[in-house]
């Protein structure tokens, strides 16, 4: 069910060694652009899955044979910090149509929280292929809440989940959570999660680092 990109050497593990950086992250425009890279290398890799159908390209010279993408794809995120891996994702495919969730951590004075989800934004679903977009795949569980917010606007005939970083707690989640025709696609996994819940080595608060912190 997960595809783990960096378990392959490629350049890919240049702008996931980057995002991860005490010293890079500084630079916010940076964070942004190599979650974005991201999201792109992923989209490739993932689009290998999909379903194609021939069709014919008038060149200057002639009529070419190209299989193009055949399914209609919608790719969602969850606001704020998945919208750089969106817009990777989304440069590869550029006809997707988009969802948006919010969803956050409400916490509690007991150090305790759970994950609200307050506002929803997505075309028709059904039969459609989805991708679901976070940075951080921690707890699994604002994944799979997003997921079911958006079941009201129909049924993906399949879901691919795409995150830079996972713990294998909230991969473990996902998988037991999400329907069978859920396909994973993660950066790398990292085996510590804390009690607040934050991704160890992880890299930190990727909504921060991308836009500000928030008070």
């Amino acid at each position: 069910m997960a595809n783990i990109i960096s378990n392959n050497n490629s350049v890919f593990n240049h702008f996931l060694a980057e995002i991860r950086d005490l010293s890079v992250q500084q630079d916010s425009m940076r964070f942004r652009r190599n979650m974005e890279r991201i999201g792109e290398v992923i989209a490739y890799e993932l689009s290998k899955h999909l379903n194609y159908a021939t069709s014919s390209v008038t060149t200057p010279l002639g009529e070419a044979e190209v299989g193009l993408v055949a399914d209609q794809l919608v790719i969602g995120t969850i606001l704020r910090a998945g919208l750089p891996l969106h817009q990777g994702v989304l440069n590869y495919f550029d006809k997707a149509q988009n969802a948006f969730v919010s969803a956050y951590r409400k916490h509690h004075k007991d150090n305790t929280f759970e994950i609200a989800v307050e506002y929803l934004s997505s075309p028709d679903l059904d039969g459609k292929v989805l991708i679901l977009t976070d940075p951080m795949l921690a707890t699994g569980s604002s994944m799979v809440l997003a997921f079911k917010a958006l079941l009201k606007k129909g049924a993906p005939k399949h879901v691919h989940i795409v995150s830079a970083i996972a713990s294998r707690e909230g991969l473990a989640y996902v998988e037991k959570n999400m329907p069978e025709n859920t396909t994973v696609w993660v950066g790398a996994v990292d085996d510590e999660l804390t009690v607040q819940s934050y991704i160890v080595p992880g890299l930190g608060d990727a909504g921060d680092l991308a836009y500000g912190v928030k008070s």
